[in-house]
């Protein structure tokens, strides 16, 4: 006899959010030359970082600290909060996961973007949560229409992500602080800051560390370079972060990661270094998509989203085009951003690689979807 599923499982599909481009890779037949399609930090950690992992390495026979009480200390003396304010997790999957745990049950209803990140609905659909989707407005997440249709459904989450993934535009904190005056009672904003590190001056919000209406969440996937060893963490009220404890997997957290993270937060000259290179590279993305005739749209992150035009259509070849030269890309997924293909930075080799494929990628695209843009 099979197990018994309850019964939201047994409803729901077999959905993997993601296909990883290992997966890829091996439907291929062949690596990529350049992996540029998950938003992954190719320049890797600091020096510093990988020095204190493989120094942890050695005392890995232990479990990890189920506090992660240094990396949480120096957490809050960054951010200039307590450390009663942080919980840290499994990245922000994992936070995500566990933050819709504590407060959505069947039924409840949680507000989104269309074609915003997709993990967090996963999430929601395996609680039983409701999903309001709203379409984005001018290539962003639409703020006020989120806020007041959570307001209107009594919804008990929002999510925005600022920088947006995956068109890379952004709000201002003032501008997100104007908008949580309309939020229903007991509705909690749940801002993804996954690309904050990259991020304009102005993007941060400058609100109360104690204000319930709003948790953040951050990561050492981005900007730090540690995607794989999954850290990412949560600042809030303390009430609010406090009642992770009841749920949360305390030993979750890699011994090593988390030594990586402590070393790599209090290498910050290293992380201004990467996101200038960042910044050169999304110039570069720029010009190699325009030297094509194609735009892009003004980005926040470690990606850029080029608009290819249309319906759609030309964007999808592309991609195809582009993997089967070796260049890994990505897509939004819901019209009308899906024009676009998204192109994550990366270093001088990668952007030679990207720019010797483009032109005949996008050529033979032109041809499969006889596009003329």
């Amino acid at each position: 006899m099979p197990p018994r599923y309850t019964r939201l499982v047994d409803s729901l599909p077999a959905t993997v959010p993601f296909v990883g481009p290992e997966t890829m890779e091996r439907d291929r037949g062949a690596p990529f030359d350049a992996r540029l399609g998950a938003n992954e930090n190719v320049f890797g950690p600091s020096p510093k970082a990988l020095e204190a992992m493989r120094a942890a390495d050695a005392e890995i026979w232990k479990y990890g600290d189920s506090t992660s009480h240094d990396l949480r200390h120096a957490l809050a003396a960054h951010h200039g909060v307590a450390a009663t304010n942080i919980v840290v997790g499994e990245g922000i999957d994992g936070l995500l996961g566990y933050l819709v745990r504590l407060v959505v049950e069947p039924g409840d209803t949680v507000v989104t973007s269309a074609g915003a990140y997709p993990t967090f609905n996963y999430h929601v659909a395996g609680y039983g949560g409701v999903l309001t989707s709203l379409p984005f407005r001018d290539d962003r997440e639409d703020l006020p229409a989120l806020i007041a249709r959570a307001t209107e459904t009594g919804a008990k989450l929002v999510y925005l992500a600022n920088p947006d993934n995956p068109m890379g535009t952004c709000w201002s904190g003032a501008e997100i602080a104007a908008a949580l005056d309309g939020l229903g009672h007991g509705c909690l904003l749940v801002l993804d800051e996954a690309y904050a590190e990259f991020a304009p001056d102005g993007c941060a919000v400058g609100l109360p560390v104690e204000d319930e209406r709003l948790i953040r969440m951050r990561t050492f996937s981005k900007a730090y370079g540690m995607a794989g060893a999954r850290v990412g963490y949560a600042i809030g009220a303390e009430p609010l972060i406090r009642s992770f404890e009841k749920i949360r997997n305390h030993f979750g957290m890699n011994r090593s990661a988390q030594a990586a993270a402590l070393a790599a937060l209090a290498d910050q000259a290293y992380l201004a270094d990467v996101v200038a290179q960042v910044i050169g590279s999304r110039a570069e993305i720029a010009r190699i998509a325009g030297a094509c005739g194609l735009p892009v749209i003004p980005s926040a992150t470690n990606f850029v989203t080029v608009d290819c035009g249309g319906n759609g259509d030309l964007a999808r070849a592309m991609v195809g085009t582009l993997g089967a030269r070796g260049i890994f890309v990505r897509m939004p997924f819901v019209a009308p951003q899906d024009r676009c293909i998204r192109v994550s930075c990366g270093t001088a080799a990668d952007m030679a690689a990207l720019e010797a494929a483009f032109a005949g990628a996008l050529a033979e695209a032109r041809d499969k979807v006889g596009a003329t843009v």
